[in-house]
């Protein structure tokens, strides 16, 4: 699962987190290694502290001390996530951004053994990561806003657009069918999803009714 950037270079990033290095950072690769591979083979029934520190070779007291459970296990691999680099492009026009974007998240949910699968699947198993995967989503249609600031330099978009409603909007074709509806993919789907919620926003359907009503 790709995860995103800061937004853009108009406003200073936020500051990075601080990320464990030497030792501790390459066991808790290891140890997020072995949960999404266990995951993606075993599903999240088989999933325990001690399989996931055999398979990372790593001694089960050390998993115990740093992720107590499995719960605090999946919260990180969410966390990893989101620390993940990721830039979305830019093509030069709104419904080609939001094409590329549908692209990825099409390509990552139907990739062999997908952990993006894997991971939505859990959260409706366990409250720690369904609250981890709520921060996750969140983070990443915040940075996928740019997006739609890009559209507003452009002209494509007024100034007033609800740029979360546009992104669900244009997203959300892509899971309803892979995730929801387990259906094959269809490569015009990305583009066909992408055109019709650009189509849609360039003729004032996600207008943001808070900033209306302010005015």
């Amino acid at each position: 699962m790709s995860s995103l950037p800061p937004l853009s270079g108009e406003s200073p990033p936020p500051a990075p987190r601080s990320r464990p290095g030497g030792r501790t950072a390459r066991i808790r690769d290891q140890v997020l290694d072995a949960v999404r591979a266990e995951l993606t083979e075993h599903g999240y029934d088989a999933l325990t502290v001690d399989t996931v520190a055999a398979r990372a070779g790593v001694h089960r007291t050390t998993v115990y001390r740093r992720w107590h459970d499995v719960g605090g296990l999946l919260s990180d691999v969410f966390d990893a996530a989101t620390d993940m680099e990721w830039h979305p492009r830019d093509t030069g026009t709104l419904r080609g951004d939001l094409a590329v974007l549908n692209q990825e998240i099409q390509d990552s949910l139907t990739e062999e053994s997908s952990i993006a699968v894997a991971l939505i699947a859990v959260s409706f198993r366990s409250d720690e990561a369904a609250r981890a995967l709520r921060r996750l989503w969140e983070d990443r249609y915040t940075q996928s806003e740019i997006i739609i600031q890009r559209a507003i330099r452009r002209g494509e978009l007024p100034a007033d657009v609800d740029a979360r409603a546009l992104l669900i909007a244009a997203t959300a074709p892509i899971y309803h069918q892979l995730v929801l509806l387990r259906t094959p993919p269809d490569p015009h789907l990305p583009d066909r999803a992408a055109a019709s919620a650009a189509l849609a926003a360039c003729s004032g359907a996600f207008i943001d009714q808070r900033s209306n009503g302010a005015n």
